[in-house]
């Protein structure tokens, strides 16, 4: 029985969606549970207070995002174990995995003293003192998830797939989530012998828990029927600067995104409170929806990767165009319920009273249009990084992100008077320049 990497046979469309989804669906399920750890931490960090809940979220999203972009970094694992696959060289992939594995500790030094060092950036950008304080008590527990935080995100969510090993993820995370939850009740409260500690109790159990998503499915791994793809190897400087190549463009494109969004959140807080509220929940209810898509274009990645790599050009084409669908698909229907009824959704986050409802209900209707044009510029996306085409898609992506959604959406809220709702409408003139872009760019470039 082959592997699902290699699963669909050129010309056979069904099958490249069958293939996709049984890819797309564990890493999705494994995405949605990292935010129900987020979900958890903070609702344990609200328990304890406002402060707590303040500083603990902040410190987390400057984690979490730093690990986006590794992760986006070591993408080129997945790239190259699965076009090593799908050429018939599975003799290769071992050392794409170790040295996958030498980068990723690499990584991990950097953003372990970024994590170390957060005090003069919060200053930088005036938080005040007793933030800064409790974010570097949060961190100082939090920065020792890094290695697996870096190891998860970026080996084993892109090398699993590659090697038709997903489904691993389906074992590992569901009780990864349930372990955080009652390490937070313990640690933060105490009990069984251990004090109460409080935040720094949250840090400590969203390490642990990282921890255990990085380990057991590469122990599991270890000791499996594929475990010869993992045999050990050396490392080869050349193939990680092969994978230095494909990803640092890669990463470089989720900072460009990030920092669209972040820009984004601060110019909404200068207009107020309630504009502010209702950024957020519309945001958080966006922030789920798009992992089901972003699982798509690892699946892509993957998918486009293998069937170049044996040589079936129009099959890896193929393979690209059908993922871009299924991510068009799904939007649309997330698109639909948030069009149509988009106060049941806020109600939620949000009593019917709250001030903030009714514009969070607009910009819910918003987020609706924007829906498919997300799904297909980062499905997209993850089909070019399948053919190692990573330096242009970015170029590509910043335009659309900076120089159509940043601009537009900043004269649509200050000069037109728009506000909030003009800075969301600038974000989707950004993200639909970008699908336009990235999906012309896969259309002309697989037929090469």
């Amino acid at each position: 029985m082959r592997d699902t990497p290699a699963a669909g046979e050129p010309g056979a469309i069904l099958s490249h969606l069958a293939a996709t989804v049984r890819i797309a669906g564990p890493i999705a399920i494994a995405q949605l549970g990292q935010m129900a750890m987020g979900l958890t931490d903070s609702i344990m960090l609200g328990g304890i207070g406002d402060a707590a809940l303040a500083a603990g979220g902040l410190g987390a999203s400057l984690f979490f995002t730093s690990l986006f972009t590794f992760q986006g970094i070591l993408s080129g694992t997945a790239v190259l174990a699965a076009r090593a696959r799908g050429a018939d060289q599975p003799e290769a992939v071992p050392a794409v995995y170790w040295s996958g594995m030498l980068l990723a500790a690499i990584l991990s030094l950097p953003m372990w003293l970024y994590m170390s060092h957060l005090t003069p950036l919060l200053r930088a950008v005036g938080e005040p003192p007793r933030l800064m304080a409790d974010v570097a008590s949060y961190m100082n527990v939090l920065r020792w998830g890094v290695p697996a935080g870096v190891m998860g995100f970026g080996m084993v969510r892109g090398f699993l797939p590659s090697i038709g090993m997903q489904w691993l993820l389906l074992w590992v995370v569901p009780g990864a989530v349930l372990m955080n939850l009652g390490l937070n009740i313990w640690l933060i409260h105490g009990g069984l012998g251990l004090p109460a500690y409080g935040m720094q109790g949250s840090a400590a159990a969203t390490a642990i828990a990282l921890w255990v998503t990085a380990l057991a499915p590469l122990a599991l791994l270890h000791i499996s029927r594929h475990r010869h793809y993992v045999r050990l190897t050396l490392p080869r400087m050349r193939m990680i600067g092969q994978l230095l190549a494909i990803g640092l463009p890669v990463g470089g494109t989720v900072v460009v995104e990030a920092t669209l969004f972040l820009a984004t959140a601060l110019m909404v807080g200068v207009l107020g409170a309630i504009p502010l509220a209702a950024h957020t929940v519309a945001l958080s209810v966006a922030s789920v929806t798009f992992m089901v898509p972003l699982a798509i274009g690892q699946a892509a990645n993957v998918r486009v990767a293998y069937e170049a790599g044996a040589g079936r050009h129009a099959a890896a084409r193929r393979a690209g165009f059908v993922a871009i669908g299924l991510a068009a698909a799904f939007m649309g229907c997330t698109a639909l319920a948030m069009v149509l009824m988009p106060a049941a959704i806020v109600s939620l986050y949000l009593s019917r009273g709250a001030a903030s409802a009714p514009l969070a209900v607009r910009l819910l209707r918003i987020a609706g249009a924007f829906q498919i044009v997300d799904g297909v510029q980062v499905t997209a996306s993850g089909a070019l990084r399948g053919l190692k085409d990573t330096r242009i898609p970015m170029l590509l992506a910043t335009f659309g992100y900076w120089g159509i959604g940043f601009w537009l959406g900043r004269a649509l809220a200050f000069h037109w008077g728009l506000g909030v709702i003009g800075l969301w409408w600038g974000l989707f003139a950004g993200l639909g320049t970008a699908a336009l872009c990235l999906t012309a760019r896969f259309a002309l470039f697989s037929r090469r």
